[in-house]
């Protein structure tokens, strides 16, 4: 095989090297963590979702419908339900090993039938057999996500397929958590590294926190239709995507090199957030794994952070911390993977290089007080004319980040909730599930449009992208800006945090507004 048919694994480590050796104005030392981002990516040539030769079917799916009483209001949710499912069935190749579950109080096998505890091999009858055991379905009782996702993880147990996953669709809150035998926190325990898990709402009263919730646990993604008749499409596409699997398994491998370093942190923060946890890298040694799964043609951002200590060493010194290295285990088909990559510091006595950040760490900074803008904005607004005043200021406040980002499809989520452009107020006559698709849609994350337009810039500065970078005109513009001191930074008057002059918003523990942004 070929060096161009080989999938081909990338991998760029983004910092900025410098630490401050002394502690900051208030005596602490929150300066001596070394934020750094690796961009991964896969790269796939060009081939079908057939497996390699004599390493047999790449996928094992269970579709898991919501059939609780609340799915025939209105009944088109359900027939919505009962097509995308159907869709999804037809599509899965010869030889894949497939369930569909009913979920209400409890959960059930719909095929390839009650009580069994196998998987369907598919194959052109066992299609035609889930297809009309799904059309016949109907819809009673409550809802236990928990229950179902139990027995979606017995299902999978044994399943010696590479990328296992599950499918899940509900338009409920998972109201009977408490009656059921399997309560959703301990499944998720218990699910945890054993499947991928896409999780989807429908109709008008899911609840956005709850699907986050599963996915972010289960290293999938949270979505939403607004029509019931997407589904379908929603559902093909999302089978193709995993029928193009390239890296069932991808670890993030990283061994601390200098005495005194301390891996604190890893996440993923594009395109979704995912905390990820530390699994062991082998007998001894000091290095630690991370697994990510289900890698098609892509590329994802992870922010690593890590403590270090000065104590002996030179002003100047570039000095190793860590290493990173990336591993596939069991890969079925050539891969080229990247040399690995140096994590490095710089310790230096200046405040204004100790200040500057890699414009991918500021930039998931400013996801995050968006995403908190966005969550204050709704719980300010199921408080009625009481909350309209705060609601309103989270809502310009959101608008205000999401242009600083450059971000286009968050910008237009916000529009849909604001009631004019430019002015930063909540319309009349919002729906919860309108709050409940603008949640997920601030879940979403971004990297930079290309190398010359980081966010925030290479210390973290403001972005002036869009009409809203400044925050709306009028009465809510921020009051005079905070003075400059003679090393060039600004301090936080709430928290005393030191950073960037042209900073829009601190980044210390209060997150408040400063330059520019809205008050």
């Amino acid at each position: 095989m070929t060096v161009a048919e080989q999938t081909e694994v990338t991998l760029e480590v983004g910092q900025h090297k410098e630490l401050p050796v002394g502690p900051d104005g208030t005596g602490r030392h929150p300066g001596r963590e070394m934020h750094a981002i690796l961009e991964i990516g896969v790269r796939c040539p060009e081939r079908t979702g057939a497996p390699a030769p004599g390493t047999g079917p790449a996928l094992a799916e269970v579709l898991v419908l919501d059939t609780s009483r609340s799915m025939l209001h209105p009944a088109a949710k359900l027939h919505a339900a009962k097509d995308a499912t159907v869709a999804a069935v037809r599509m899965l190749p010869d030889g894949t090993a497939f369930a569909v579950l009913s979920g209400q109080f409890d959960a059930t096998v719909v095929h390839p039938g009650p009580g069994r505890q196998v998987l369907a091999t598919a194959g052109p009858g066992e299609r035609e057999a889930a297809e009309r055991a799904v059309r016949i379905l109907d819809a009673d009782g409550g809802t236990a996500i928990g229950a179902w996702l139990d027995l979606a993880r017995r299902l999978l147990k044994d399943q010696p397929a590479p990328v296992k996953h599950v499918l899940l669709l509900t338009d409920g809150r998972n109201e009977h958590d408490d009656r059921s035998s399997s309560p959703l926190a301990t499944v998720l325990d218990a699910c945890a590294g054993q499947f991928v898990c896409d999780a989807w709402g429908i109709g008008d009263d899911w609840d956005a926190e709850l699907l986050l919730g599963i996915t972010r646990r289960l290293h999938g993604r949270a979505r939403a239709v607004r029509v019931e008749s997407e589904l379908t499409g929603a559902y093909e596409e999302l089978i193709a995507t995993l029928l193009g699997t390239a890296v069932p398994e991808l670890r993030i491998r990283l061994t601390p090199t200098t005495p005194g370093t301390v891996i604190r942190q890893v996440k993923q923060v594009v395109p979704t957030e995912q905390e990820l946890q530390p699994v062991p890298a082998g007998p001894g040694g000091r290095a630690a794994e991370y697994v990510t799964r289900a890698w098609g043609d892509e590329v994802r951002h992870f922010q690593v952070v890590l403590t270090a200590d000065p104590t002996g060493r030179e002003r100047g010194e570039e000095l190793q911390l860590a290493a990173v290295e990336i591993v596939v285990p069991d890969v079925r088909r050539p891969v080229r993977l990247p040399r690995p990559r140096p994590v490095v510091v710089r310790w230096t006595d200046h405040p204004l290089d100790a200040s500057r950040r890699h414009p991918g760490v500021r930039r998931h900074e400013l996801y995050q007080q968006a995403s908190a803008a966005v969550a204050a904005a709704y719980r300010a607004w199921l408080r009625g004319a009481d909350g309209r005043d705060t609601a309103d200021h989270a809502l310009a406040r959101a608008l205000a980040l999401a242009g600083e980002l450059g971000d286009a499809p968050l910008l237009a989520a916000l529009r849909l909730i604001e009631a004019a452009p430019g002015t930063g107020r909540i319309r009349s006559g919002l729906k919860d599930v309108d709050w409940q698709h603008l949640i997920l849609s601030s879940a979403l994350t971004t990297p930079p449009e290309g190398p010359d337009a980081p966010a925030g810039g290479d210390h973290g500065g403001p972005l002036p992208a869009g009409p809203h970078a400044a925050g709306p005109p009028g009465p809510d513009a921020a009051g005079p800006a905070l003075p400059v001191r003679p090393d060039g930074l600004i301090e936080c008057p709430h928290c005393a945090w030191l950073g960037p002059a042209d900073s829009v918003y601190c980044g210390g523990d209060c997150g408040r507004p400063l330059n520019g942004a809205p008050a």
